[in-house]
């Protein structure tokens, strides 16, 4: 095992259950290793019978039971989580929050007898081919190597220098894998449009998004800019549809909602 400590999850949502399902697949944790706790039962049942992980009744016998303790609760409810355990957490237990929006430096005002680190993941993670990136309060180099091992299985783990950077990986990477699906949707309605049955569609599309995925990363010496050129001939019917979308600002109106997804993040921060 890469990891030998109890693992607690405190909130089984969808990203807990993703990283719960990558750590047991990746064989990173034994089902023995992990706990959780919910404040409502379903999930928490759900995450027992598929992966054979311990339930704990509640938030405090996760923090008695385990020497590393996962924030995984919603933004909005971590005051609520939190404050009432607050000092039962003990000297240099490791915290790991994956709660957008709540900085290290609320983290540190909470818990200042802890070890912190946030993590943010994407659902990726759940087949491995995740980026995970991670920012620990002060300098602490146990810290960062024990994040590095706990995650490294999942996919892509890199630091980040500070808040703002975090910020940014979160909204290209976890909130990405969503804006990604989107655009995904909107050429499946496309092809359908073109006569194609649905199931033949999104195949279409997945293919596509993957191969010019896995072409980029083939040939990580090439720039992006370099690979679509390949493609596209001058006044070409590739050219013709890259230059509507740039007469359509497509950039601007991405740059939009990435700037509307990071206001929402500094909102929950608050």
């Amino acid at each position: 095992m890469a990891v030998p400590y109890k693992i607690g999850f405190m909130g089984m949502g969808n990203m807990a259950q993703t990283i719960v399902k990558g750590l047991v697949e990746s064989k990173t944790l034994s089902p023995s290793q992990i706990f959780a706790s919910n404040r409502t039962p379903g999930k928490l049942v759900k995450a027992v019978d598929l992966w054979g992980i311990k339930s704990l009744p509640n938030n405090e016998e996760l923090v008695e039971a385990c020497e590393i303790v996962i924030l995984a609760m919603k933004p909005q409810d971590f005051a609520v989580a939190i404050d009432p355990i607050a000092s039962l957490f003990y000297e240099k237990q490791i915290v790991i929050s994956l709660a957008a929006g709540i900085t290290t430096a609320a983290l540190q005002k909470k818990l200042p007898q802890c070890r912190i680190a946030r993590v943010i993941p994407n659902t990726p993670s759940t087949i491995n081919r995740g980026v995970i990136g991670y920012l620990v309060d002060e300098i602490d180099l146990g810290l960062e190597i024990v994040v590095e091992d706990l995650f490294k299985p999942l996919g892509f783990v890199l630091p980040t220098e500070d808040e703002d950077q975090l910020e940014g990986l979160l909204i290209s990477c976890s909130s990405g894998t969503g804006f990604v699906f989107e655009l995904m949707t909107y050429f499946q309605d496309w092809v359908e449009e073109r006569g194609f049955d649905p199931i033949t569609a999104r195949k279409m599309v997945v293919e596509t998004f993957a191969g010019a995925s896995l072409l980029a990363s083939q040939q990580r010496e090439t720039s992006l800019e370099d690979l679509q050129s390949k493609v596209t001939s001058k006044k070409g019917v590739t050219a013709a549809g890259l230059e509507s979308m740039r007469e359509l600002e497509v950039e601007r109106l991405l740059r939009y909602s990435f700037e509307k997804a990071a206001l929402r993040n500094q909102e929950l921060a608050k």
